[in-house]
């Protein structure tokens, strides 16, 4: 059997982080514990001071497919390339230019957002055409 995986990033800003993500990946924000109508009022009341309530985050899918996506404060900044990364499924079955300008639209929508393009690579004869982009705090993901 497969096993369930959480995807978790390490940054600065955990809500900030949470809201790019969850409207890049069409996903929502984790709801609050049953019994709270917000995460601030179940933070509050498990007595967390409000200076630590921005130190986690999460996102799902709204149907409950797919995996969490967890982000938690951490003092120190990106300070090198990813070594792992997202892959945005952004034109599957698409080819040539329809695919490039599909993977455009998409990058102009995150771009939007507040995510970076860092670099395009036109399709080849070993490569079907991708778009390098950083989210908000830099971390490199790819619209494929």
């Amino acid at each position: 059997m497969a096993r369930d995986i959480q995807i978790t990033f390490d940054c600065a800003e955990p809500g900030a982080q949470a809201e790019f993500w969850a409207a890049a990946l069409d996903y929502k924000l984790e709801d609050p514990p049953p019994g709270f109508a917000t995460w601030d009022a179940a933070l509050a009341a498990w007595g967390v001071p409000p200076e630590q309530r921005n130190s986690k985050s999460a996102i799902v899918a709204p149907d409950g497919s797919g995996n969490r996506v967890f982000f938690q404060q951490v003092p120190e900044g990106k300070t090198a390339k990813n070594r792992v990364h997202l892959d945005i499924r952004a034109a599957p079955g698409l080819v040539g230019d329809e695919r490039m300008a599909a993977l455009e639209a998409d990058a102009a929508r995150l771009i939007a957002l507040g995510a970076t393009q860092f670099a395009r690579f036109e399709p080849g004869p070993r490569e079907a055409g991708f778009i390098v982009m950083q989210d908000p705090e830099g971390n490199e993901f790819c619209l494929d």
